[in-house]
């Protein structure tokens, strides 16, 4: 039965371990992108308007939703460099995992099993859809399916030299234009109620 301590449990998983999850996944890129020469890197946490934006995290509105990382180049673009970057949410996360399930089966960490035994299910949850190589539903490939093709064939999935991941100056663009399109709509209906 459902009760009071579940809607608690539910309320911590998704507002406290899934953002936390979501961003040390992020963070991975930002680690092994660093050894290749990111350039403008950006942690996006969320969707919809931004709240804050402190140096390269940017955390938005419905922080608990989605997150991505995103940068403008890398100095040093190669084969490995792609493989080693969209890997490194997989090995990331199964090092937290194996981790903290460690601690765990020791005893170390009784006090909160509950909430660490929530954090390692999303851990894994996110590291196996990144690692079964696949398409995502809006026709994207996931980490698996670009690892996966770059080292069956050695190209990129769309056979492109561009990296899947979103400019940080594309994805700022896009933002301004939405925080704008979103402007205008309150205007309209601010003018429509004066009538």
């Amino acid at each position: 039965m459902f009760g009071l301590s579940n809607l608690v449990s539910l309320i911590v998983s998704a507002f406290i371990i899934l953002p936390v999850v979501l961003f040390l996944r992020e963070m991975s890129y930002l680690i092994v992108s660093g050894m290749f020469g990111v350039i403008k890197p950006r942690i996006t946490i969320g969707s919809g308007p931004r709240v804050i934006k402190l140096g390269i995290i940017d955390i938005r509105k419905y922080y608990h939703f989605y997150s991505w990382f995103s940068y403008d180049d890398l100095k040093s673009n190669s084969k490995l460099a792609y493989i080693l970057i969209y890997s490194s949410p997989i090995v990331f996360n199964l090092a937290i995992a194996l981790l903290i399930n460690a601690l765990i089966a020791n005893g170390v960490l009784d006090e909160y099993k509950v909430f660490w035994d929530r954090f390692v299910f999303y851990v894994f949850y996110f590291m196996l859809f990144d690692i079964i190589p696949m398409f995502t539903i809006n026709g994207k490939p996931n980490n698996g399916m670009i690892i996966y093709e770059m080292i069956r064939y050695g190209k990129r999935v769309d056979y492109n030299p561009e990296s899947f991941f979103p400019t940080t100056s594309e994805m700022e663009k896009q933002h301004k234009e939405y925080m704008k399109r979103i402007e205008e709509i309150k205007k309209v209906r601010e003018e429509e109620d004066c009538d």
